[in-house]
């Protein structure tokens, strides 16, 4: 699925991911291929990215938004 991270002064991450896992404000949660389209509102707190190949990255949040639609995610990030 494509993600993309971005924050108000540019775009941190914008590729291809198999696992996303995301702080939202009720506790951490992951999205995977497929997932039903949402919104979710995040907190401070790291963001995990995991490729198809097992590979995986983190990135550390301030808060921000979340939306999953059509095989994408789009994090909107402080």
């Amino acid at each position: 699925m494509k993600l993309e991270i971005r924050t108000p002064d540019k775009s941190i991450f914008t590729g291809e991911a198999s696992l996303v896992q995301l702080p939202g404000i009720d506790g951490l949660f992951e999205v995977l291929p497929h997932h039903a389209p949402m919104v979710a509102a995040l907190q401070k707190g790291r963001v995990k990215i995991q490729d198809k190949d097992s590979n995986t990255q983190f990135f550390d949040i301030n808060g921000g938004v979340a939306e999953v639609l059509h095989d994408s995610i789009l994090v909107l990030a402080e």
